[in-house]
């Protein structure tokens, strides 16, 4: 299984060329392992090669997955779209969902959140392709929308999401994460402030 922490070197090295010819720090940047449909004993093999962090798309694999996993030090992301039938179980195992965009899903949070007497992280997710295949509030409402989730006490804004365009394009993709970094400017002049968390498929 050596190719696992192959890819994932290989992977870092690219992380750390873009984080030098951009001017950062590239030991701030984290890496999520995506981990749908993954095995278990690939990920404990990721997870004992030094990462943190994986993320989840499915509430059914996450839930599958905690109990084989536990043993290995790691952060649970739930980053795929998250049904509000489908709040408690998650809340219960993830760490942080990346991945709100309506306020009435961030106001079914709070009550469960309430019960249980946790607070949880999250991202907002901002549709900054403007396509109709992806999930994420409009970037022209992302400051009204943090401005309205900041209120709850129990949700930790820690940053905005976005997946970027799929294209070879290579401008046209950075103009999605340019506008995120935008729209981050603009709540930091409003006193919210967080990271950044972009996805793009590589």
């Amino acid at each position: 299984m050596s190719f696992i922490v192959e890819n994932i070197t290989k992977i870092k090295d690219r992380i750390k060329i873009a984080a030098e010819n951009s001017g950062r720090n590239h030991n701030e940047i984290k890496l999520l392992l995506a981990t749908k449909t993954v095995s278990v004993q690939h990920i404990k093999i990721a997870l004992e090669s030094g990462e943190t962090i994986i993320g989840e798309n499915k509430v059914q694999e996450l839930i599958e997955k905690v109990e084989i996993l536990k043993a290995v030090t790691h952060q649970k992301h739930f980053i795929g779209h998250l049904q509000t039938n489908k709040i408690k179980e998650v809340i219960k195992y993830a760490d942080c969902i990346q991945s709100v965009k309506r306020f009435e899903l961030a106001e079914k949070l709070k009550k469960p959140l309430g019960f249980e007497n946790k607070s949880l992280d999250i991202f907002i997710q901002v549709n900054t392709s403007y396509e109709e295949s992806k999930f994420g509030i409009s970037p022209e409402m992302a400051l009204e929308f943090a401005l309205q989730v900041k209120q709850f006490d129990r949700l930790n804004i820690k940053g905005l999401m976005t997946i970027g365009l799929f294209s070879v394009k290579t401008e046209q993709v950075r103009k999605c994460f340019r506008l995120l970094k935008s729209i981050q400017d603009e709540m930091l002049q409003k006193d919210i402030s967080f990271l950044l968390q972009n996805c793009l498929t590589l």
